[in-house]
């Protein structure tokens, strides 16, 4: 799926604005603050219907206004779809379509462009809470192997009904009666979850490392799954919550299991997280994206679209050549530069460049070509 064209209305900073973007690499230039981000944001939120730099959506309203709108035109092989997002915080809320029918997860839809997105605030998925990260996994399975997505919803469906019923039980509302139902059906969910995590993680392995190794991440990078748990069957989980019953009703919630696991990214044996300089978490956190893209073209037949924000400001020469060259292999890709020669290649036919002033957009022709005096 290629995202050919969006426009917006009321997005952060851009009052309106239209764009397209090219097949392969598109370099969005601009001086800092001119809302080169924001523009990211707006790709990823027409792509998702969330955005990816806040928690609380009425950010992305432009201020003043009360309502935002996006429309993104993506193609395929066979057809051309445009998903619509509108939203009015404190109104309709969000309303959202897909070639004019409205849907209630975008993200369940075959229509929309799968995305990820590097950007500086991004940073937290390896130096932030490891729900963070399980989370990050979790969407990552679900864009692998669509069919896996009712695991993490089923988890957590069953996790929020164990932990109420803990409360009941500790208020005196309720007894233990039921509890080992509640047990068996957190722990079918929860090994499925953990074997599916753990599965993600090790197809992720090998590119994880060569990605890490070319943007010079090095020392032995590596990353792996770290579950709370060892149980490797349904059974074996069901009975180390139920040893664990006394605690979890002294805590009100359930301390076990695959909602406790984590993601770890490492060099030389040590957590990026703790002892990971910030340039070194940027490389981790970049490789395993790059990684992630890999796994979705082998298996998706196609690679997501890419949102890089400033990614070239910390890499040698050398690296982004090497950036760009993995980028080039197929797919579509964003990236936000203050100079355009930061991005090898960036003069190139094919490469659309837009040039970001202001909340404006405007699509920068390629520069001539200097002939020598006859």
């Amino acid at each position: 799926m290629i995202v050919t064209r969006l426009t917006l209305r009321d997005f952060r900073s851009y009052a309106a604005a239209e764009l397209r973007l090219g097949p392969g690499l598109t370099v969005v230039s601009g001086r800092n603050g001119a809302g080169k981000t924001n523009l990211l944001e707006a790709i990823y939120f027409a792509c998702t219907a969330r955005p990816c730099r806040t928690a609380n959506e009425r950010e992305v309203v432009r201020f003043g206004r009360s309502v935002t709108r996006l429309e993104l035109t993506a193609s395929d092989e066979w057809a051309e779809h445009v998903v619509a997002v509108g939203f009015e915080p404190g109104g309709q809320g969000k309303r959202v379509t897909v070639d004019g029918a409205v849907v209630e997860r975008l993200t369940d839809s075959q229509a929309r462009p799968l995305v990820s997105v590097f950007l500086p605030d991004r940073l937290e998925l390896v130096t932030g809470t490891p729900s963070l990260r399980r989370g990050h996994l979790d969407q990552v399975v679900a864009a692998l192997w669509p069919a896996r997505a009712d695991t993490r919803r089923a988890y957590g469906a069953a996790l929020a009904q164990r932990n109420a019923l803990l409360v009941r039980i500790r208020t005196g509302r309720a007894t233990r009666a039921s509890l080992p139902a509640w047990d068996a059906e957190l722990a079918r969910h929860g090994v499925e979850l953990a074997a599916q995590r753990s599965e993600l993680v090790d197809r992720l392995r090998p590119a994880f490392v060569e990605q890490a190794a070319g943007l010079g991440l090095e020392d032995e990078p590596a990353i792996r799954y770290r579950p709370r748990s060892p149980a490797g069957t349904a059974d074996e989980l069901a009975a180390e919550l139920a040893e664990r019953t006394e605690s979890d009703l002294e805590r009100g919630f359930t301390g076990h299991g695959p909602h406790r696991d984590d993601l770890v990214l490492s060099r030389a044996g040590r957590d990026l997280r703790t002892y990971g300089s910030r340039g070194q978490q940027r490389l981790g956190l970049l490789a395993l994206l790059l990684a992630e893209r890999a796994a979705l073209a082998d298996e998706r037949g196609t690679p997501p679209l890419m949102l890089l924000d400033d990614v070239m400001s910390e890499l040698d020469a050398g690296r982004r050549e090497r950036l760009v060259e993995v980028l080039g292999t197929g797919g579509q890709s964003v990236l936000t530069t203050t100079e355009l020669a930061h991005v090898p290649g960036a003069q190139s036919p094919g490469v659309v460049r837009l040039l970001v002033t202001e909340g404006t957009v405007t699509e920068v022709a390629l520069a001539p070509v200097a002939r020598d005096a006859a």
